[in-house]
């Protein structure tokens, strides 16, 4: 072991950029000496797994401690590899009293505390100053060197090294030099992830952002003035300004995620980030991912770490859609991170915590799925702090005018189109429709519209099945009402065109003539209405 061998490993690690390989590499590099038993790095982290550490008692702090990241040796007793990172030594806690004073459990947490340097190099004399006497007999071990890791003054870690051979204080002084270049090579790799992480972290952002911008644009920007809206409107204004967990219950297609972002942009904490999870796009397997992320290797195709949608949405909110389509086995996790702020990505055991507002909606009978076994009870309740209504758009017809004149704007605009004008015979077509797909489906079929037209007059097209008539028409006599496809007769043609001309006048109140009146809803001139009317004996009934 000389100068040269500690300049090769320096090398190894001096531009890599992945703080992984990085330990790995020091570790690995060391062991390739045969007289080197263990080699070992410990880095200072955050106190995670206090309640089962086995030196809790021993520990004077437990916010931050030293974490097991690398290892590696082979053992001279049974010819093993010592590269697990699991067990007794995983975690130790740091120490800054004086070196005397510590027992063999603390000889590395004084060095990560401290920040000072430890030789010693009479193990074979005196084998119980390690942890484990027997396994140091067994391996011939001689000496142990301990160096902070110290990179501008900080102590990271502690690198450590188990050896056969007597090492001395020249061996010392190569393993100071050697420790402080890997701990700059730590400190430029965890940079590197760091900048790597949030660029990854905006690009993540700027797709929701760019998802949100068409969002708002397709569902017209909540507009409407009907009751059922304005109740709406004033139950956003009341919960925006505070962090209480809002479920947001509707059909599809009402706009829930609209109302998510209204309530968002209300609240403190509209500078930060809305993040969206789709928990119906999601596979099963992946729920966990998604929602906490994982660290690179933690199972199969895990090439690298993933943030999750917690860790985005941290001082922001947290928008679950369709959260009713959440995995049973999943919910126990959301539960505690709503009630606790805590979780842990897949394959990583420490503990993260997280402040994001969650935002729930479904358009599922959560009570039913919990009567069924299919939704926890605690999850629901905990959700649904403020429940929020959103009504269909069947239940609020007097909102489609300005809805469908919106989008008509926005369509036309984005076609480079002028903009058609949305008569009151189209206004008729779209209230007598029952909107299954609500104000998505009124998107589309406002769409169709002007691609249809071709720039000319608007043509729109609602199915004919479901059309739902505010006006109560003319009695139909259902014995010779026609199938579709069949012919039907003069008679049947005359019944239905009555029908037709009776439901435009109770659309205008009785109004023949002139601006809304029932020959402008039929595109008809008002003496042609004039004369079917006749023609057809209606009358107005007293």
């Amino acid at each position: 072991m000389n100068i040269e061998f500690f300049q090769s490993i320096a090398l190894s690690v001096a531009n890599e950029r992945s703080v992984d390989v990085v330990f790995r590499n020091i570790v690995n590099g060391l062991a390739d000496d045969l007289n080197v038993v263990l080699a070992r790095i410990w880095i200072i982290g955050p106190g995670d797994l206090c309640n089962a550490c086995p030196w809790l008692k021993n520990c004077p702090d437990q916010t931050t401690c030293l974490h097991l990241a690398a290892s590696n040796g082979q053992s001279l007793y049974n010819n093993q590899r010592y590269t697990w990172l699991k067990g007794h030594y995983k975690r130790f806690p740091l120490f800054t009293e004086e070196l005397d004073n510590i027992t063999a459990t603390g000889k590395i947490g004084y060095i990560g505390g401290t920040g000072q340097a430890v030789l010693r190099n009479d193990i074979v004399e005196n084998p119980n100053w390690l942890l484990d006497p027997v396994w140091a007999t067994q391996e011939k071990i001689a000496s142990f060197a301990g160096q902070p890791l110290v990179f501008r003054d900080e102590t990271l870690g502690v690198l450590a090294l188990f050896s056969r051979k007597v090492l001395d204080q020249s061996h010392l002084v190569m393993l100071r030099t050697f420790a402080y270049n890997a701990a700059s090579a730590i400190a430029n790799a965890r940079a590197f992830e760091e900048v790597e992480q949030l660029h990854r972290q905006l690009e993540l952002e700027n797709e929701y952002l760019r998802d949100k911008v068409q969002d708002i644009d397709t569902f017209g920007n909540m507009v409407g003035q009907s009751p059922a809206l304005q109740k709406t409107l004033q139950q956003i204004e009341l919960v925006a300004p505070t962090d209480a967990t809002v479920l947001i219950q509707g059909e599809s297609g009402t706009g829930k995620e609209l109302v998510a972002l209204a309530i968002h942009q209300r609240s403190k904490r509209k500078t930060c980030p809305l993040i969206k999870v789709n928990c119906a796009s999601i596979p099963r397997e992946l729920f966990e991912s998604e929602f906490f992320g994982h660290v690179k290797g933690s199972f199969t195709g895990a090439l690298r770490d993933r943030i999750g949608r917690f860790q985005l949405a941290d001082g922001g909110t947290l928008f679950l859609d369709e959260v009713g389509d959440i995995p049973l086995e999943l919910q126990s996790k959301l539960l505690r991170v709503l009630q606790e702020g805590e979780y842990e990505r897949i394959g990583d055991e420490s503990t993260r915590r997280v402040n994001a507002r969650i935002i729930a909606a479904t358009n599922r009978d959560l009570k039913k799925e919990m009567e069924a076994k299919r939704f926890r009870q605690d999850l629901y309740f905990r959700l649904s702090a403020f429940p929020l209504e959103i009504v269909p758009l069947r239940n609020r017809k007097e909102d489609i005018p300005l809805l469908a004149k919106e989008f008509l704007r926005q369509i036309c605009q984005s076609m480079g189109q002028k903009e058609l004008p949305l008569k009151k015979k189209h206004i008729l077509q779209l209230q007598n429709y029952d909107w299954p797909g609500n104000i998505r489906e009124l998107r589309n079929v406002i769409e169709r519209a002007v691609i249809l037209s071709r720039g000319r007059d608007l043509r729109i097209d609602v199915p004919e099945l479901t059309t739902e008539r505010t006006s109560p028409p003319a009695p139909r006599d259902t014995k010779n009402t026609k199938l579709p496809g069949e012919i039907m007769t003069y008679e049947d043609l005359k019944k239905l065109e009555k029908e037709n001309i009776l439901a435009a006048l109770h659309q205008t109140n009785w109004k023949v003539s002139g601006h809304d009146g029932a020959a402008e809803l039929l595109d008809i001139k008002p003496t042609t209405l004039a004369s079917q009317i006749k023609a057809l004996g209606i009358r107005k009934r007293p």
